[in-house]
């Protein structure tokens, strides 16, 4: 049986900066045995939704902007670093920086919150199409899509860590 302290230092990440989650699922007594990707997703994912709108909120917040200033400054988790690299967003030509970063800034004055994609298996094209289209959205439509794509990339990050055996 893992500890509380090994369960929160291992997955208090997977939802990005957001170790409180881990804890209140040990606490809640919700973490199957043996320990699984989907297991602890439901977990995590029980929690998350039962956090207050305002905890939500913070969740989203705690998020960077795809291929920002933490990018650039190389402050990203490793996590971050890892699927943003993956989906390309580290090599973008000096336009396609320049529409991210204006659309990072609109989408941001409009939500109160940065964009968020599971970028893992798709392209730069991919992700600024779907950019373009979600920040037309309205904020319950999209505090909901961002929140799904938070459940998202909790999975897949989980995926790679564990087993499902």
């Amino acid at each position: 049986m893992i500890t509380r302290y090994d369960f929160v230092t291992r997955f208090g990440g997977v939802i990005e900066h957001s170790p409180y989650l881990a804890e209140r699922a040990v606490d809640a007594g919700i973490i199957p045995e043996p320990l699984t990707a989907t297991g602890i997703h439901g977990a995590l994912v029980s929690m998350f939704r039962a956090a207050s709108p305002a905890e939500r909120l913070a969740v989203l917040r705690a998020h960077p902007d795809l291929a920002g200033k933490l990018a650039i400054a190389g402050k990203l988790t490793a996590d971050s670093k890892l699927e943003q690299a993956g989906a390309g967003l580290d090599r973008l030509s000096t336009q396609e920086h320049a529409r991210f970063t204006e659309l990072n800034k609109a989408y941001v004055a409009k939500f109160g919150f940065p964009f968020i994609i599971a970028v893992k298996g798709l392209s730069t094209d991919d992700i600024l199409e779907a950019f373009e289209t979600r920040i037309n959205n309205d904020r319950d439509a999209e505090f909901s899509t961002a929140m799904a794509q938070v459940e998202k990339i909790a999975l897949l990050r989980l995926q790679s860590m564990l087993p499902e055996t």
